[in-house]
């Protein structure tokens, strides 16, 4: 077995599809089919079964997948160890970020880091703060920005920022000319809100039905230019994070901070307990707890 062989075979578990994997690694679906059947001829076991609509794993192959995804981890944690001796020189980090944190925060966290370590790679992977909680404890990526609490158990964690989320209304909405409002009185508001695999969505329902009510979800997305866009036609309400304030139109667009209770929101870095941590990864948190110390 060649780590080729390992690395095609694990691409085409994880995407249950020839196609799809094919893309990802760039090859031809005829080269990526022989490459895996050479690894199952040499183990000589079945390792895909092929004749469903969409391929699954045989027991065999399960097993594979799961130890082939310890060996290609150790490998990673191998050439890390070898870049940390290059002093930095070079290296990379896969951060896996929910879009609007990205948006809100990383330019500027980006931006300080490369002036600092111009050949250090950064590879963002967007996704909703649930899948980056998953990719860190499956260890495809290094570090996952997450909002907090999150289970001390499984992750490392690095707090980085804490504001309070508001509630963001059209310039005409009633509530845009109060100074505060109570969660109780957005009983029978349309909300818009993130997908629900974004944490950001669990937490809204959660305070509405703590302070008594089921929420009246109209629209849902995963892209804040939608629901920006939607609550400047006076489509509904959202709640969302102080820092958003500063990135909309306030002739359009109006925040009022919810009080009764105020909801806090909190940011921090994860890694997978016990992994190892690169020196570049250890770079990059250092740069974000110098920019955001208290």
């Amino acid at each position: 077995m060649d780590i080729r062989q390992l690395t095609y075979f694990l691409e085409v578990a994880r995407s249950r599809s020839f196609t799809k994997a094919s893309q990802v690694l760039h090859l031809t679906q005829p080269t990526l089919s022989k490459m895996v059947k050479s690894l199952e001829d040499e183990l000589e076991m079945d390792l895909i079964d092929r004749s469903a609509r969409q391929i699954e794993l045989t027991e065999a192959g399960e097993i594979v997948f799961e130890q082939g995804q310890i060996i290609m981890e150790s490998l990673d944690h191998l050439t890390m160890n070898l870049n940390d001796l290059m002093l930095l020189k070079k290296g990379r980090i896969k951060i896996g970020i929910p879009p609007l944190i990205g948006f809100l925060f990383f330019p500027r966290i980006i931006k300080e880091f490369q002036d600092l370590y111009p050949d250090i790679a950064i590879k963002l992977i967007e996704h909703g703060a649930n899948k980056v909680e998953e990719e860190v404890k499956d260890g495809l990526i290094d570090i996952g920005v997450v909002v907090l609490p999150l289970d001390k158990e499984a992750f490392d964690i690095v707090p980085f920022v804490q504001e309070e989320l508001m509630l963001f209304v059209h310039a005409d909405h009633p509530f845009a000319k109060k100074r505060q409002v109570k969660m109780q009185e957005l009983q029978e508001e349309t909300f818009i809100l993130f997908s629900e695999d974004f944490a950001l969505h669990h937490r809204i329902i959660d305070e509405c039905v703590k302070a008594g009510f089921q929420p009246n979800i109209g629209y849902e997305s995963s892209q804040w230019d939608f629901i920006s866009g939607m609550i400047g036609e006076n489509l509904g309400v959202s709640i969302l994070p102080y820092s958003i304030s500063k990135k909309v139109d306030p002739e359009v667009i109006k925040a009022v901070p919810i009080v009764d209770p105020s909801i806090p929101w909190r940011l921090g870095l994860i890694l997978k307990k016990g992994r190892y941590v690169s020196h570049a990864s250890r770079a990059f948190i250092d740069v974000i707890s110098s920019l955001y110390e208290k």
